[in-house]
């Protein structure tokens, strides 16, 4: 079965860092994206950032100059790497997986359970 467990969250002091990790496993497949969503207390899951097989990246604008993300292909793992925390950085981080298998014209995906990442001001 397709797994996805991420890792690494925890409570930190604004201004400092923590890094997030995220492996896939479960499957021959590699994964086209990989990535990490964000769901704050009371607000709507949203996108942090993303990264692609072949490079490509992407960056919530109030996140781009403090985090950064990695992926390495060969181990369908992804990072990231969080400086400058601050208090509104505050939610449960998701890690996304979408890989190189199409199901009815759908690339297959999976979440993972989530880690907490708190920000203390």
């Amino acid at each position: 079965q397709v797994l996805v467990v991420e890792s690494g969250g925890g409570l930190v002091q604004a201004g400092g860092s923590l890094r997030l990790s995220c492996a896939a496993s479960g499957t021959t497949f590699a994964t086209n994206v990989m990535g990490w969503y964000r769901q704050a207390p009371g607000k709507q899951r949203e996108l942090v950032a993303t990264k692609t097989s072949d490079g490509t990246t992407m960056y919530a604008d109030s996140v781009k100059d403090r985090f950064t993300i990695a992926k390495d292909n060969a181990k369908n793992t992804v990072f990231l790497q969080m400086n400058s925390l601050k208090p509104e950085d505050t939610a449960v981080y998701y890690c996304y997986a979408q890989f190189d298998l199409l199901v009815n014209d759908e690339f297959v995906d999976a979440w993972g359970q989530g880690t907490l990442v708190t920000v203390s001001s």
